[in-house]
């Protein structure tokens, strides 16, 4: 920084400097220093637009390699915001062409090619501070941004599915015995009945029983 200017002193003025490559920002702010101008340092488009609305700058140093916002659109937002904005572009060689465009579709006072020095900007001095030109690009300004594709509609957030039930096991099925029949526990019982009776009339010597045991046999089989 220098504290005492090469050059008459100028009131105090604010530049803003729009540049993403941080050397060549400091340079240009050292020199407006020089010439006793405040400078504020920007390295993005979008936010360019924002510190103009903010200081109200006397003159905008802009190149067009910035992130978020291209140099060229963000000029044309700051003549669109101020009709009066000063704006001059920094360019390189090999970009001078394009940078040309954009200053004459933006209304800049001048370009500036790199490298910027003291000497180059007092050279271009009485085009910085002199009449700004008309913008013919602000009428193409809404062309100039790139498309942007309307955002699909979000779905609506389903509930989530109940849980399932548990596995069903399948028990085996053991048929049931098929019960007795019960005319066969009556003939049982009747024959125990019988057979007992016998038995005791056989033991009281009433009768034999063995004249009749084969009969007996033969019914229960």
């Amino acid at each position: 920084m220098y504290n005492v200017p090469c050059v008459a002193f100028e009131m105090s003025r604010v530049a803003l400097v729009v540049v993403a490559n941080s050397i060549l920002a400091g340079r240009i702010r050292d020199i407006m220093s020089r010439r006793g101008w405040d400078a504020e340092i920007c390295d993005d488009g979008d936010k360019a637009v924002d510190e103009y609305v903010r200081l109200e700058p006397d003159l905008v140093f802009l190149s067009l390699d910035l992130p978020t916002m291209d140099g060229h659109i963000a000029a044309l937002e700051m003549r669109e915001t101020d009709s009066e904005a000063r704006i001059a572009f920094v360019s390189s060689k090999t970009r001078l062409s394009k940078t040309q465009d954009a200053a004459y579709s933006s209304g800049a006072v001048t370009t500036l090619v790199t490298p910027i020095t003291f000497g180059s900007v007092d050279k271009e001095w009485q085009n910085i501070i002199g009449d700004i030109p008309e913008a013919p690009g602000l009428s193409d300004l809404d062309a100039l941004y790139p498309d942007i594709e309307d955002p699909e509609p979000e779905l609506p957030i389903l509930p989530p599915l109940p849980s399932l039930p548990p596995p069903m096991v399948l028990q085996p099925v053991i048929p049931k015995s098929k019960p007795k029949s019960r005319k066969l526990k009556l003939f049982v019982l009747s024959v125990l009945i019988i057979g007992s009776s016998l038995g005791v009339l056989h033991y009281l010597e009433y009768l034999d029983i063995n004249a009749y045991l084969d009969d007996l046999l033969s019914l229960i089989n």
